[in-house]
């Protein structure tokens, strides 16, 4: 891999097949590509010194600068802030969501990084919400410890604070090994659902007794935090105290370090029924069904008025200066 002072801000991708610059907002170090391709996914990524940095076509002019700006929170910060107070965390799907987020004042956010459309994404977010503190989700089917750490760079690289990661003890530990923050998941892990079904985890004494050594399992390789999910409250709070890692509630009651929802419930974006655990604020479903339907009313009006001669009107012209059209037509016609 060579490497060369870059003049002004870039990374390339020099490969024929994938060439696009990368624009930072600080000067960089210039770099060739190496192909980053860990689950079959077509992204180019670019490697500086051991870490990837990936990036879509669409968001080649979007990555945040690499000398970024002061994290409200860092792991250090959320530590200390255990058993003393429960923030608030929403996990977003959109730069619009995560700026409306770090508007309103929200503590953490996560978002996805497990696909193509959500790796080219996580720039965009990063923008939108510079300060904030924001956890990324890794794939599903992590095939060994250096994928994993590979994707989990990529993310930390691109401006994510920390990796959410559903997968093995033995993978995670091999993350915290290279200090890369990783959150684990408790109870209802719908990537694993097969197991289990989907349903409240822990309401019995087997449940309860196998949950607490998971949980201490997470803790000894290494995730700083996990993800609690449908766990009974009262098991919840117990597990909270007896652990170091911070416990992020999804459903498991207001006893743990973070209480988590997903914009999409908040907001009522979808026509699913509302999970039990979940409150919306808002219906933003409806609304998008109301723009819908003013969406067809207008094009309905505009053809209306297209066969009625009502459109284009006399101020939807461009007038010509009748000597010039009279000028143009004796000659032409």
């Amino acid at each position: 891999m060579s490497r060369a002072k870059s003049i002004g801000a870039a990374v390339e991708d020099s490969s024929p097949a994938n060439r696009h610059t990368i624009v930072a907002r600080k000067p960089v170090i210039k770099i060739r590509c190496a192909e980053f391709n860990p689950a079959g996914w077509p992204v180019p990524a670019c490697r500086l010194g051991g870490l990837f940095l990936v990036a879509s076509r669409s968001c080649a002019r979007k990555l945040p600068a690499m000398l970024r700006p002061r994290k409200k929170y860092t792991v250090y910060d959320l530590q200390q802030l255990k058993g003393k107070r429960c923030l608030t965390h929403i996990h977003v799907k959109s730069p619009e969501e995560a700026a409306a987020a770090a508007e309103a004042g929200v503590d953490l956010m996560s978002c996805s990084f497990d696909s193509p459309e959500a790796q080219a994404r996580l720039p965009q977010i990063v923008a939108a919400a510079p300060n904030s503190f924001i956890s990324c989700a890794t794939p599903h089917g992590l095939a060994s410890d250096e994928e994993a750490i590979r994707i989990a760079f990529a993310a930390l690289e691109i401006g994510a604070s920390s990796v959410y990661c559903s997968a093995s003890p033995k993978i995670i530990e091999a993350m915290a090994n290279e200090r890369i923050p990783v959150v684990g998941h408790l109870g209802l892990v719908p990537r694993h659902v097969t197991w289990t079904n989907y349903r409240a985890i822990g309401k019995t004494a087997a449940e309860a007794r196998e949950l607490y050594r998971q949980m201490k399992e997470l803790e000894s390789a290494g995730a700083y935090a996990a993800e609690l999910e449908v766990v009974p409250h009262e098991l919840a709070s117990f597990l909270s105290s007896q652990t170091r890692m911070l416990l992020m509630s999804l459903g498991s009651g207001s006893g743990c370090d973070t209480q988590f929802l997903f914009s999409c419930d908040i907001l009522g974006d979808y026509d699913e029924r509302l999970p039990r655990h979940a409150k919306a604020y808002r219906d933003f479903q409806a609304e998008k069904k109301r723009l819908q339907e003013e969406r067809i009313s207008a094009f309905r009006e505009y053809i209306a008025d297209v066969k009625s001669g009502e459109f284009p009107a006399k101020g939807n012209l461009i007038e010509m200066d009748e000597t010039v059209f009279e000028k143009i037509r004796n000659e032409l016609g």
